[in-house]
């Protein structure tokens, strides 16, 4: 999944994006390293948040 360079190319720490999203940081990391699967509902709202399709964010095009 693309959330940490999404993350980063918007300047935004992992506890600042975490409370946008209304998770813990932890699980925002565990995301992030693939530790753990987002649900359908916040892989929707990840997203959402960054304006990207589903495909961009879990890396099935390269076109956002």
């Amino acid at each position: 999944m693309r959330l940490k360079e999404l993350r980063m190319k918007k300047g935004l720490s992992q506890i600042k994006l975490a409370m946008e999203l209304n998770i813990s940081q932890n699980t925002l990391s565990r995301y992030e390293t693939g530790k753990r699967e987002a649900g359908y509902d916040m892989l929707i709202k990840i997203a959402d948040y960054f304006n990207v399709t589903l495909d961009y964010l879990l890396e099935r095009t390269d076109k956002n």
